[in-house]
This record gives structure tokens, sequence and C-alpha cells, in this order.
């Protein structure tokens, strides 16, 4: 069955930029209808750092209460090891920072999607197609137009729409359009996700080490640790035929305290590999088609700040487009401005990842001490921990990056807790722990 349709936004892909974008402009009278291709939004390995840039935009739109009873852990301070064996440094401290959101919510992002879900549900203007995978783009005249689709059940159809947001990730549709160009960046490291037990006396939050080439971060789940190893790019297979035992002994060496529970690792098919890629489209639009998030600039996990770049993206696709998508006419030179106003941002952004890269995770993954040698990291951090100000310079970077956006007035709520407080500032809701 073959169907045809229209809206006055078509957004590719339901993460956290499509959904942003959606529920701003839904609320702002657009008509909005998102693609998702899967049934739900429950998949494992997925960022999770929800950070005070994001905080904030889900206070002012009055989610702020809805969003502290999810279960969540809190980070405030981000520390890299300087080398095996010994501490690691910090080097970002947002407890620093003023105001409510002075630290990083570890959130399921399914959870964080459901919420933005089920909100956008209550606006007439908005359509949440699950299930439904765009296949490719309608054009007319060198204007994009909309999109093709194909649902689970193998329907098919076209969506017409004055403009697409692709907001459907690296693997994005539009990326395979040659006019929009591709730079890409060396990335040193691959990454290892699998899972391990949590147990009661663990630490809480996020907890990093380093082994002999290479560097985890444990993400605190609750009842288990999402675990993320770097590893030098292209070593997959030559470390997985080098054994299982081999890696949970040299995991467990880097980690000691998770040695009683390696075991239940038990086949390299739990350990998924993410192929780390940095690089961002040269163009970010052609006549009625926009990239935003991860469809436009791929990021490194350093720091776990792609997810909230691409939310502050989506933001500002609201606000600067808003009022055009009302009109009913984007013009090209709508979208060359959005993407003037945002190129700064990522580009900023890629290059304290690009320099993360090459000053500390290469060194650690190719076996030598990060900053040049362990005494230059070690006089660093204690630069920063006797500094206020200097540590407030790289928590504001993480927190809210190179430009804090607003989204559009008529999107935004109050954004107080029921008990007139910042939900921010209340601590402990039963089960959080401390910073770790």
């Amino acid at each position: 069955m073959d169907t045809r349709d229209r809206t006055t936004c078509c957004v590719v892909g339901g993460g956290p930029a499509g959904m942003v974008l959606a529920l701003l402009l839904a609320r702002s009278g657009v008509e909005v209808t998102v693609l998702e291709k899967h049934a739900d939004f429950l998949r494992d390995f997925r960022g999770d750092t929800v950070h005070p840039s994001t905080l904030a935009l889900l206070d002012e739109l009055g989610l702020a209460e809805r969003f502290a009873r999810l279960p969540q852990r809190r980070v405030r301070t981000v520390r890299l090891p300087v080398d095996p064996g010994r501490p690691e440094v910090t080097v970002a401290d947002l407890s620093v920072l003023r105001g409510p959101y002075d630290y990083v919510a570890m959130v399921p992002q399914w959870d964080l999607l459901d919420l933005l879900a089920d909100e956008a549900r209550r606006e007439p203007a908005f359509e949440l197609r699950m299930n439904t995978e765009a296949t490719g783009f309608l054009t007319e005249g060198g204007r994009v137009t909309g999109v093709r689709y194909r649902t689970a059940d193998g329907r098919t159809g076209e969506l017409r729409a004055l403009l697409t947001v692709a907001c459907d990730g690296r693997g994005s549709l539009a990326r395979t359009r040659p006019e929009l160009g591709l730079r890409r960046f060396a990335c040193p490291m691959d990454a290892w996700w699998f899972r391990l037990p949590r147990r009661a006396g663990d630490p809480g939050g996020l907890v990093g080490g380093a082994g002999d080439r290479f560097l985890t971060a444990m993400i605190d789940r609750g009842d288990y640790w999402q675990c993320a190893v770097l590893i030098p790019k292209g070593t997959d297979r030559a470390r997985r035929a080098a054994g299982l035992d081999r890696f949970r002994a040299e995991f467990t060496a880097a980690v000691p305290w998770l040695a009683d529970r390696a075991d239940a690792l038990r086949s390299w098919d739990e350990v998924k590999l993410l192929d780390v890629r940095l690089d961002r489209l040269r163009r970010w639009h052609r006549p009625g088609l926009l990239c935003i998030g991860d469809a436009a600039h791929a990021m490194s996990p350093v720091f776990g700040i792609g997810i909230n770049l691409a939310v502050q993206d989506a933001v500002a696709t609201a606000r600067h487009l808003v009022d055009p998508l009302r009109r009913g006419t984007v013009r090209p030179r709508d979208l060359r401005a959005l993407q003037r106003h945002r190129r700064p941002t990522t580009v900023a952004t890629q290059a304290l990842q690009r320099a993360a890269h090459a000053r500390i995770i290469r060194p650690v993954l190719q076996g030598r001490p990060p900053l040049g040698d362990a005494d230059r990291a070690r006089r660093v951090a204690r630069l920063l921990a006797g500094s206020r100000r200097l540590r407030r310079l790289p928590a504001y970077f993480i927190a809210y990056g190179a430009r804090r956006e607003r989204p559009p007035a008529a999107a935004v709520r109050a954004g107080r807790g029921t008990d007139g407080r910042h939900p921010g500032n209340r601590r402990a809701a039963a089960g959080e722990p401390g910073d770790p």
C-alpha cells in the first residue's frame, strides 16, 4: 500500500535532537511529524549524559520536575587518568558553576526520549510515527520536498514537507548527498561497550581508569555498570583474538574493585564495538533540507558532549526557523544563517576533542603518559586544583558549550518545581548517591 500525506516540518530521527526540535516547534504552533525507524527508544549503549545546558532547557520548558523523578546519577567532576597505576586528575569541576545545575545527570536516554515524546503528544501539531524509516528524499526543481518512507509492516509512502530536518545521526540518509561534503578527522580510538553487575558499596556516578593501552569509563546504572573501553583504532580484531581471559585480566588490573565479577562477561558477543568518528559536513543544508546534531557533525565520546551539542542545535533551529515555518517559506538564506550561527560552536567543540585525542587519549593508548609526561600532567592538575577561576573555564565549556541557546518564547513554560524551587537544588532524591 502506498500513501501520500503532508506536514510543515518532517523530522527524520527520534533521538534527542529530533524530539527536542519537534517539541519546540509543536509548542510554537508549527505542524511537525517525526519519523523514527524503531518501535521504541529502548536501545543500549547510547549516550546518557545530560549536561547543564539541557537541564536548564528542560527547566525552561517546565519539565524539570518530571525529569528529576527519572532514575539518575549526578556527576560534578571530570577526571582523567595520568597513566596506569596513578590517581586520576580532575580537569573540570562543575560544582564551581553558579546556578542550580552544577552537575551532569546520567540518565538512560530512553527515559529522556519517552519524557519528551509524552510531552510533545500533548500538542495537536505534533505527530510521532514509530516503526517508520525514511528511505529517500523527494525533490522537485532542485528542492527537497519531503521523504519516502517504509514502515515495519512493509507499507511505503511519501511525506511531503516544507522543510525536512535530518536528525538521524552519523548514518544519516542526508550524508549520502555529495553536495553537502564531509570533512573527516583522524580518531585514535574505537570503543567497546559491555555490562557488568553493580553491587552495594561500589562507587557511584561516572568512574574511570587506565590499563595497558586502553582507557575505561563505567557508568552507574543502579543495578549494573555500563562499561566503555577505549582501544587503539583498528585493533578490535587482534584484541579479540588474544582471548577474553586476557582482556578480563587487563581490565581488572586497571579497575581492581571489579575483579570479583569480571567473570560475568562470558562471551565476546556481549562486547559491542563502536567505530568512533569525528567529522562534520561542510554544508549542513540545501533547499528544503537541513542537517543538525550528529547528522551534521559526528562527535567523539570524549566528555560526553555530543548529545548536548545536538540538543543546542535543535534549540537554535527552532528559534531561527519558527517564523519562516509559520509563514510557509523557508529560504536558503534562512538555513545558511543557522549554519553560520551554530558552526563556530561545532568547530570549537571538535577542536577541544581533537586536543584531548592528541594530548591525552593517543599517548595513553600508545603506552605513553599524557601531556608529554606524567610530571607535566600532575603540574597541570595542581594548577587547576589551586584556582577556582581556572576550574570554571573547562567546567563552563563542558556544561554549556561555546554558545548557550534559548528556545522560542512560545515554547517556554513555568520552569520551577511544584514547590517553587529548582529541582536541581534538591539533593537526593531517594536512591541518588553522592559524587563519585
